[in-house]
């Protein structure tokens, strides 16, 4: 997906959404906040995401300079995935998320969301902090 210059957001919030579109864009770059990984090791750390949406998503934040691709000089080549300084600095962002959701009340029965698979377990330092503050 590209832009053109009457079609990006003016608004910050906008371009981050617009960037990071749909809820496997931000679990991707979660993942990759952890360092470097190969492709299949991105598809199994995500249970449900196609390789269709991950190549796209992985594509869109190389154009935009989220992620960077390296093409190892192997046989059988290797490919890994990274985050940019840009990329990183989503570090605090995604942080604030996990202990924004954190606080909010859980609910039972036909009103509660569903958590991914995906997120099971998963509680940054600065999300456990504020949960028993």
């Amino acid at each position: 997906m590209s832009f053109s210059a009457e079609r990006w957001p003016e608004c910050g919030i906008a371009r981050f959404l617009t960037l990071l579109d749909g809820p496997w864009a931000t679990l991707i770059v979660r993942e990759l906040l952890h360092g470097p990984m190969r492709f299949t090791e991105l598809k199994d750390a995500l249970p449900g995401v196609s390789a269709h949406t991950l190549t796209n998503r992985l594509r869109r934040f190389e154009t935009y300079g989220i992620v960077t691709r390296t093409v190892f000089g192997e046989m059988p080549p290797r490919v890994e995935y990274g985050l940019t300084p840009t990329g990183e600095a989503l570090r605090p962002v995604l942080e604030a998320m996990n202990a924004w959701a954190i606080t909010v009340p859980e609910v039972d029965g036909d009103q509660a969301v569903p958590i991914p698979e995906s997120c099971a377990g998963l509680q940054s330092d600065t999300a456990a902090a504020a949960a028993t503050s």
